[in-house]
């Protein structure tokens, strides 16, 4: 049961409407501010149409779609270890670096992931 004395302690359809916010903020946040999370969303607005024309299945369709969508989300998950890091200190450390360059790695297979897809599925 969720305490009165703390607003963030919510259930049900407050709890759906304060995340829906979070993530609208979120969205919005990553659109001004970085460049790869603003050229994978307009990616995916011209991507996600493109993949429900050339599908010729609900499975065929689905699969072109759920790399551009996790695609997306490594790509959050990336942006939200860069900036852990950097809010932790700026100066350069080794693991820092390593955890930075990890998390692009992962932007990079799930791209690499994707294109396989659509090629697999499109030729």
């Amino acid at each position: 049961m969720a305490r009165l004395d703390n607003p963030y302690a919510l259930n049900g359809l407050p709890r759906l409407w304060r995340a829906s916010r979070v993530l609208v903020r979120a969205m919005v946040w990553g659109f001004r501010r970085e460049e790869a999370l603003r050229l994978e969303m307009l990616g995916l607005l011209l991507l996600v149409p493109l993949g429900l024309y050339l599908g010729d299945s609900g499975v065929r369709r689905a699969l072109l779609i759920a790399p551009l969508f996790l695609l997306l989300i490594i790509e959050l998950l990336n942006t939200a270890v860069e900036m852990t890091v950097d809010r932790i200190g700026l100066e350069h450390h080794e693991l820092s670096g390593l955890a930075k360059d990890l998390g692009s790695a992962a932007v990079g297979v799930t791209l690499l992931w994707g294109l396989v897809t659509w090629a697999l599925i499109l030729i």
